[in-house]
Formats: structure tokens, sequence, C-alpha cells
């Protein structure tokens, strides 16, 4: 691969979009912090980002941009690029790629936000040496993703929409997903933090019950993971988790609903191998997203 490649890198999630110039992975020329608003102002603005980027550094060879969902990604639907329906006001059947693919006549390599984060863990983070490994980012919304992804599915994952039974202390909670009542998304995503305690989950202590409540949801989602994938990593990224007490709730209550069922978990010490944060920390989805631009370009040749 030519290493002199410049490629475009876009990761972006329900609060902001992060725009990048890069050679490779761990170089990054340029980059920008953009606010997500509607569709239409926020990849308008990331267009002018890579114009603008291109004057100081020289012509982009291919994009990757790791999108928050539901995306359409079947190569062969008419709505390909498109989000599909989503709480996210003025997101619904947007097209997310047609801007960069009007402005710039190069390869776009297009997936969820939480799988270029999965790549980027499994290739150069958490996960290296591992044959598989799943990425759940919980912020905004929640979302998971499985790599190697299987061959041809319906839609990309969805797991921060599945059931999950209520914790014992929080049944009075509606839950804000729009969609459905009692889905993860809806019940331990970082608005529900804010909606249910009027504030964030570091201005809480340690001992307070939202850790014990949140854990609960998320461990269901780990051992839904861990029974139906089998997967050898999981990695629990996003801003919420960015606080480091929560995720050994999570591992205690995966733990707990898996009652040692998957004896490859029975020994005490793999659970902090098992499930953990991301090697990258923050950096997870962009890199990612310069992965998927470094194979579209490669796709091209």
């Amino acid at each position: 691969m030519n290493e002199q490649c410049l490629y475009g890198a876009i990761e972006g999630g329900g609060t902001k979009f992060v725009c990048a110039v890069a050679r490779s992975p761990s170089e990054i020329l340029e980059s920008a912090v953009i606010g997500t608003r509607d569709a239409a102002a926020t990849l308008n603005e990331c267009v002018t980002f890579f114009a603008n980027a291109q004057q100081r550094h020289g012509a982009i060879a291919a994009f990757g941009f790791s999108c928050f969902g539901p995306l359409d990604l079947r190569p062969e639907s008419a709505g390909y690029g498109r989000m599909m329906a989503t709480p996210k006001p003025g997101w619904s059947r947007a097209d997310v790629v047609g801007p960069l693919r009007h402005a710039f006549d190069v390869p776009i390599a297009l997936d969820t936000d939480v799988a270029g984060a999965a790549l980027a863990e499994w290739q150069l983070g958490a996960g290296r040496g591992c044959g598989s490994l799943a990425y759940v980012t919980v912020g905004t919304g929640i979302g998971a993703a499985v790599v190697p992804q299987p061959a041809a599915p319906l839609m990309h994952a969805e797991m921060g929409h599945i059931p999950v039974r209520r914790h014992p202390r929080d049944g009075d909670f509606k839950g804000l997903c729009p969609f459905h009542a009692d889905c993860l998304e809806g019940l331990a995503s970082g608005p529900t933090i804010l909606d249910r305690w009027g504030t964030t989950l570091d201005a809480l202590p340690e001992d307070h019950e939202c850790f014990s409540i949140l854990a609960s949801y998320l461990g269901q989602l780990a051992a839904v993971i861990a029974l139906t994938h089998s997967v050898e990593r999981i990695v629990f990224g996003g801003g919420v988790m960015a606080n480091p007490a929560l995720i050994a709730h999570v591992r205690s209550w995966t733990s707990g609903y898996l009652n040692g069922y998957l004896e490859p978990l029975n020994d005490a010490d793999r659970w902090e191998r098992y499930i953990c944060s991301p090697a990258l920390g923050h950096r997870a989805g962009l890199t990612g997203s310069v992965l998927l631009a470094m194979s579209a370009r490669q796709r091209e040749r």
C-alpha cells in the first residue's frame, strides 16, 4: 500500500462528529470536532473541513466513515448509505454518504460507529491476538458490534435495542426510547442518567444505586453476547463507561446472569480480561475510520 496516501476519516456520533486527515491510524495530520446538529448542517461542515484540509495536505485517496445508526449498509439496496428510522431529530432517512460522494470522487467505506471502534480495538487495541471481539459503546445511545462480522447480515446489529428485564429498583422509570418501552438504550444510555438523577454519572458517589441499575442492564447485554456470539473479549467504551467504577459492576452482573454456565469463564481471574475497557480509549472510533478508508483504497487498486 502506498504509504503516502492521505485518508479522510469521520467518526459520527449522536453528540459530535470527529473529522481527520491521516496517513495511517498513528499519523493524524489534522482533525476537527463538529457538534452534531441536523444532517445537512453537520455533513456540510464535514465536507468543508476536508475540502480545506486538501488544500493544506494534498488530495484525499479514500474516506472511512463510522457513523451512528441505524444505517442501510446493503450495497444492493436503493437506500444504501442512508440513515434509517432514528430518534435523532433531523436524521431519519438522511443520505449520510451523499455529500461526501458529491464533493470527492474517491472510494468511501461506511459502517456504524461501533463497528469502526470494534475493528480498531480488534486489530490495534484490547483485542489484539483474539480471534473475535465485541465492542459496546454506552453514551448518548448504546450500540454493539462483533468482529469479524457475519457474512451478508440482514442489517448491522442493533443490540442497544434488545429488551431487558427491569432492575427491582427501577420500576418507575418509563424509559427514553421512543420505539421500545424496556430496551437497553432506553434504560441505560447517558440521557437516562440525567433524566433519572438530574446529573451525570461522574457527579454521583460510587455507592449510588445508579451503578447497580445501569450495570444490571449492561450485564444482560454482555451475557447475551457471550451466549450468542461466544467472542473472546467484550470491550465497553463510550462516554458513560469512562467512569472506571462502572465496568466492575458490569462484570459482576454478567457473571451473576451466566451463573457458571459458560465454563471457560469460570476462572475468576478471567473476568477482568474478558470484559475490559478500550485500549485505544476515545481514539477507537476514529482509528477504525482510518482503517476503513485504508481498506476502501486497497479494494480499488
